[in-house]
């Protein structure tokens, strides 16, 4: 040990207590060490997470998720200069999204090229959540060891990792989302003026969080709520004085042209995909919105959403979803696992619930009724935000002390019981009776191993358990955290390889051997593929797909012959009768059938000239 000795008052301080002066580049040495070893490691963590993706994916070929994958790469290829497709009185699917999947139809030859090429921008881009789970971990306090270790779990939750096998805005969606709140954090909590961060830097960050909303907002209607919420944000920056008026303006001015691009984006997609309407979801909430049966709707379906993801990740994103309304309603006591809650950092918090609640209940509220348990309890619409909350989570766990964690983990598991309550209340007998869809239940099918039926409570006791194990795990003196990783990731990455065996490759299996013409026809040469409208909408979009240098049309052959410019129609077949009889009032001379299929999602004849 070595005592200091106080300088006088004014004077110099001795040689002896001045620390000596090393030469020049032994200090930067080390740290220059460091960030190489940091580089290789995310460089290699992001090639593993970009490869594990790439091998889920590999066995899908075909649109499962329909209709939306079928929708997005319609998108895309009307977007690459190809050929329409008519999804009338369906659900609109916007263009930024489909934008990101361009380079595929550069490079593909064929629908299946096309398809994997898709996922393989899916897997670059959901990767992402490596860093971005790291950087969020640092700022709520975690260690760099640990948050590196976390965010590999976090990149390998159900709904980054399995949804990324899918050509749906859910697999960019969360790292969008996780993306915008480290901009805006960063923009709404540096010094003004900016101190050691420069100006420009600053302008960067507000600039790139109202660029991501507003391209979130050009990807999904999600993305408006997140729209929303971020200009809210931007005004009260202005309003509390957080920003200075120049910095709130590059913020202003880049939201509102994004939100400008992405709307003429998706506007000009219209008459290509929609040439006779959609199906008018806004209708369905105003007339909910406007009623008290709509209302109890809203509420108990947006709740069973809630349900879904706190249960999905046992329990750890319900603690980081009463964290953050914790650190909205008072300011973070020490050891809470949170930093201090300033004006800004409340706002933030806000901002996330905002977010939560706005999809949940916006979702709800536009929701047809499908007759399907998905509409009681689903996970994928709030699969955005879910990352965030299990982050937030796992800072709750990691950092908070005893007291903090027990109150943490009691809500946590309060609010589970209250929702699970709740959708067994407005569900009921539905839950039963209702069709199960397996593709909807990821990760409650592995939480009660049952991938044929939908079990509320089982699914709910088992998320408890892994909240009561990961509370137990995390305060063990040895070994606690690497412990809790541990578990965490194994059901993670469970959940994926079963969802994968179990629900993705049945349904490609099945979709292919349902409506693969490929062998029949050669497609290339056909122009226009005509569907009878009494096809089921799932196969009408499959002959879309593989038809993929075809103009797509659909026509209802109960009361119109189909359309004279055809080169290939697709009739509904009745039962008991030949295939031949499947054209009203015969064939016109120089049409055959090629093709005809009775499977369980309804019955067709394949005609061409």
């Amino acid at each position: 040990m070595s005592t200091r000795i106080p300088a006088a008052a004014g004077s110099s301080p001795p040689a002896a207590a001045r620390p000596p002066v090393a030469p020049a580049g032994q200090d930067a040495v080390p740290a220059a060490v460091d960030r190489r070893r940091w580089a290789w490691l995310f460089g290699l963590g992001w090639l593993a997470q970009v490869a594990v993706r790439l091998w889920l994916g590999s066995g899908q070929t075909v649109p499962v998720a329909t209709p939306d994958e079928s929708g997005y790469l319609f998108a895309a290829r009307v977007l690459t200069g190809g050929p329409d497709a008519d999804m009338s009185s369906g659900t609109v699917y916007q263009g930024g999204y489909s934008l990101l999947l361009t380079p595929a139809f550069w490079f593909g030859d064929d629908p299946v090229s096309v398809y994997r090429g898709a996922l393989v921008i899916n897997a670059l881009i959901s990767a992402a959540m490596l860093p971005l789970a790291f950087l969020l971990l640092r700022r709520l306090g975690v260690g760099r060891g640990w948050s590196y270790a976390f965010a590999h779990v976090a990149a390998a939750l159900p709904c980054v990792l399995f949804y990324s096998a899918f050509v749906l805005t859910d697999a960019i969606l969360p790292v969008i989302l996780a993306g915008w709140l480290l901009l805006a954090h960063t923009w709404l909590n540096a010094p003004s003026p900016a101190g050691p961060r420069s100006p420009a830097r600053l302008h960067l960050a507000g600039t790139g969080a109202s660029l991501l909303a507003a391209y979130a907002y050009a990807c999904h209607s999600r993305g408006a709520i997140m729209l929303a919420v971020h200009v809210a944000l931007v005004a009260a920056a202005l309003v509390c004085r957080w920003r200075p008026r120049r910095d709130v303006f590059f913020a202003v001015l880049a939201v509102a042209g994004g939100a400008a691009a992405g709307k003429m984006l998706n506007d000009s997609l219209l008459p290509h995909m929609y040439p006779y309407g959609d199906n008018d979801l806004g209708a369905n909430v105003a007339w909910r919105i406007t009623r008290e049966d709509g209302w109890a709707w809203i509420l108990s379906i947006g709740t069973g959403q809630v349900w879904y993801q706190a249960v999905a990740t046992g329990g750890v994103a319900a603690v980081g979803l009463a964290a953050v309304a914790f650190a909205v309603l008072r300011p973070a006591s020490a050891g809470s696992g949170l930093p201090g809650t300033s004006g800004r950092t409340r706002a933030l918090a806000l901002a996330v619930i905002a977010i939560v609640a706005g999809i949940a209940f916006a979702t709800a509220a536009a929701l047809p009724v499908e007759y399907r348990i998905g509409n009681y309890a689903y996970g994928r619409y709030l699969a955005c935000v879910t990352p965030v909350l299990f982050v937030i989570g796992v800072a709750v766990l990691l950092r908070a002390s005893r007291r903090a964690l027990l109150c943490a983990a009691a809500a946590a598991a309060a609010l589970i019981l209250a929702a699970a309550c709740v959708v067994q209340w407005y569900a009921g007998d539905l839950l039963a009776l209702y069709t199960y869809t397996g593709f909807d239940f990821p990760e409650t099918a592995f939480l009660t191993w049952d991938w044929t039926a939908f079990h509320l409570w089982h699914a709910t006791w088992a998320g408890l358990v892994l909240l009561f194990a990961s509370v137990v795990f995390v305060r063990l003196r040895r070994h606690g955290p690497l412990l809790l990783a541990g578990v965490l990731a194994v059901v993670a990455v469970g959940m994926c390889v079963t969802a994968t065996n179990r629900i993705a490759r049945p349904l490609v299996r099945d979709a292919t051997a349902h409506t693969d013409i490929r062998h029949s026809i050669e497609l290339r040469e056909q122009g226009t593929v005509a569907v009878d409208w009494n096809i089921a909408w799932t196969i009408r979009l499959s002959h879309y797909y593989w038809a993929w240098w075809s103009e797509g049309d659909v026509f209802d052959a109960r009361w119109y012959p189909p359309p004279e410019d055809a080169d290939v129609v697709v009739l509904a077949w009745p039962e008991d009768v030949p295939a031949t009889a499947s054209w009203r009032h015969g064939a016109p001379p120089g049409w055959h059938i090629v093709d005809s299929r009775r499977t369980v999602s309804g019955d067709w004849v394949a005609w061409a000239r």
